[in-house]
């Protein structure tokens, strides 16, 4: 289903219209982390997953976990500014602040069309976030015969798929984050993509959530900026045991521990496909469990150091790249 409405005119227009103020000229392109935090737990510190790439003078999101909005306003940009959003796969904490996104935008009354792209299952959901805002759309302002209306297009990407991008090319990847156990030729419920945007000055690849993947491998040959997940599994499960639990090496992972291990990269693995990519530059964005001093963040910079000898960022919510 795609949407292409007029929006309707309100009062109060000099209040609720706000121009599209995108990134100041002399910014250039650039990839802004808004939030690194691994979901679903939220944190203090750390925001949800979510990501701006600002490309030829235009702004998009890359994933858009709870709070995205408010890290875009944090990072100096007006949701007006944005032109479309990415959307890695459909877990909450990646798309939780869409509601927000296409909600705020429709009483803001922003004109043009956003683009939201993402894996099979993201037109469904857009479809739902606006059945849910049916009734504050009509609602509106509260003015008889005036209504807010949304204008959205959604495109579904598979594997491989390349698309133009107003000045910018970007090809998905279907990665490992819904892989089957060893054995099981099920097909996976879900859909995860990997993104390369190639820039005219670099290109940037991002991961998304994904366990190690000779797509995503593929992917990133030669990229400018690798920006990968990481996730310390065994630091995640010793903080979910009860004091004194140990698990048997000799027992296989199941379950959330085998999703852990399967479904996301160390810091090992995340240097080996940085390595086997022959990345320029390194950063580590969605990573668990959360580093609190210099000393953690420097024992993860190291480990993924023995495969990976070139730059590498743990980032922190807001850094630029």
């Amino acid at each position: 289903m795609r949407y292409r409405v007029v929006v309707v005119a309100a009062v109060l227009a000099a209040v609720v219209r706000v121009p599209a103020q995108g990134p100041r000229p002399d910014v250039g392109n650039q990839f802004v982390v808004l939030g690194t935090a691994s979901g679903p737990n939220s944190e203090a510190a750390r925001a949800q997953p979510a990501n701006a790439l600002v490309a030829g003078g235009q702004v998009y999101l890359v994933d858009a976990g709870d709070g995205a909005v408010g890290q875009l306003a944090k990072a100096g940009f007006r949701l007006p500014a944005v032109r479309g959003v990415f959307l890695s796969h459909l877990h909450f904490d990646h798309t939780g602040g869409m509601l927000a996104v296409l909600g705020l935008r429709m009483q803001l009354e922003v004109r043009g069309t956003l683009r939201v792209f993402g894996p099979p299952g993201t037109r469904a959901l857009v479809d739902g976030l606006l059945a849910a805002s049916a009734p504050a759309m009509r609602a509106g302002y509260g003015i008889a015969g005036q209504s807010w209306t949304a204008a959205v297009d959604v495109v579904e990407l598979r594997d491989g798929a390349t698309i133009a991008v107003d000045a910018f090319k970007v090809t998905a990847a279907v990665n490992s984050h819904f892989s089957r156990p060893e054995g099981d030729a099920s097909e996976p419920d879900g859909v995860s993509l990997s993104y390369r945007f190639d820039l005219p000055d670099r290109a940037i690849v991002y991961t998304g959530d994904t366990g190690p993947s000779p797509r995503v491998v593929a992917l990133a040959r030669d990229a400018d900026l690798l920006v990968s997940e990481m996730l310390d599994a065994d630091a995640v499960l010793a903080t979910m045991r009860p004091a004194g639990a140990a698990t048997s090496s000799a027992q296989a992972p199941t379950g959330f521990e085998w999703h852990l291990r399967a479904h996301h990269m160390t810091p090992w693995q995340v240097g080996e496909l940085a390595a086997a990519a022959k990345v320029r530059r390194l950063v580590i964005t969605h990573f668990a469990p959360n580093v609190t001093s210099p000393e953690q963040e420097q024992r993860y910079r190291d480990a993924i150091r023995m495969r990976f000898p070139g730059d590498v960022a743990i980032a922190h919510d807001l850094d630029r790249f």
